[in-house]
């Protein structure tokens, strides 16, 4: 392959609307001539440097047509769900340096911390392949990092990077961004538990970072966590985004049992988890990776979700019930 780049020819399967549209911007600033496909469904957000195929990931010609339109040295996949779109994908490019997007959710153990060669992965039945369920998420990512060893068994430069909950600018998922918005909006906000919940997160420019450092230097056939080396609680992260804010919030914390006198449940709220889920990131901090420092990281985020007027995802638990459970709490306290 031949391109007039320093950093060569990269072509980003996916990658117009949260990470790629970070990781996008961090190759081209790095040199690499970019080319992203997709089906066009949410707009293309860069300007005429970037290339850009329509085509649909699900289908082989469509990755035929890319590859041969951007003459990848390296293909960030973004958008496999599938177990077989991985095994397609390492077939059509390999002559390039293949980056699957994998997960965390690909732990089927929960060690403290989880370890890329040492944590068990979940198993993937042919039933769960095909699957589009939440339920069946982590087992299918868990297979695509099988197809991505198997691949580089067979000689293709394949790697793969298993970020955490990702948080940052653009996050349309708005999970961060709902403790963003109470922060900003209220005096009182209600957290379960104690707020020592403990999520590992990985901010949105550390993970595009990430996958420039797997692209350039990973070792095929290998996966690679990426998650903030200094992880933080849920109730740190409200601290953070007080402090970004420059604004003052008083958390009110429920238990399980007061949550559920209102028909309420600690997994109501965005980045609870009952249990530490925890990465090490050892290994990819051996390429050369770092990761941005919480404060900085959150004061970013918080900031362009307040900017973008990001409230939180449709099903989290809404404003009226919490301010009923906050009542009900003031009134015991008093």
């Amino acid at each position: 392959m031949s391109s007039s780049s320093p950093g060569g020819n990269a072509l980003f399967v996916g990658g117009t609307r949260f990470i790629g549209r970070h990781a996008v911007d961090l190759f081209r600033e790095t040199g690499y001539d970019v080319t992203t496909m997709s089906r066009g469904t949410h707009g293309f957000p860069f300007d005429g440097a970037v290339s850009h195929v329509e085509g649909d990931r699900t289908n082989r010609e469509d990755l035929i047509r890319a590859r041969d339109a951007a003459d990848p040295d390296v293909v960030v996949d973004m958008v496999a769900m599938h177990p077989g779109e991985v095994r397609t994908a390492t077939e059509v490019f390999s002559d390039a340096r293949y980056v699957y997007v994998s997960s965390g959710s690909a732990y089927d153990a929960v060690d403290v911390p989880m370890r890329e060669d040492a944590t068990q992965l979940h198993p993937c039945g042919p039933d769960q392949e095909d699957d589009d369920s939440v339920e069946t998420y982590g087992p299918r990512k868990a297979e695509g990092d099988r197809v991505v060893a198997r691949a580089a068994e067979d000689g293709v430069e394949a790697m793969a990077v298993r970020p955490m909950l990702v948080y940052g600018p653009h996050d349309y998922t708005e999970r961060f961004g709902y403790w963003v918005n109470r922060v900003a909006t209220y005096d009182r906000v209600l957290v379960p538990g104690d707020g020592g919940s403990l999520l590992h997160r990985a901010y949105v420019e550390d993970v595009a970072a990430a996958l420039l450092r797997v692209a350039e230097n990973g070792a095929p056939g290998e996966a690679y966590n990426a998650a903030d080396r200094n992880t933080f609680s849920l109730g740190r992260s409200l601290e953070l985004i007080a402090d970004a804010l420059d604004t003052n919030v008083e958390p009110v914390h429920a238990s399980e049992r007061e949550l559920a006198e209102f028909g309420v449940e600690p997994t109501d709220f965005p980045l609870y988890t009952p249990r530490p889920a925890v990465v090490s990131t050892g290994k990819l901090a051996a390429l050369g990776w770092e990761s941005t420092p919480p404060a900085e990281a959150v004061a970013r985020t918080a900031e362009a979700h307040v900017d973008a007027g990001v409230t939180g995802p449709e099903d989290a638990l809404d404003r009226e019930t919490e301010e009923q459970v906050l009542d009900a709490l003031g009134e015991r306290t008093r």
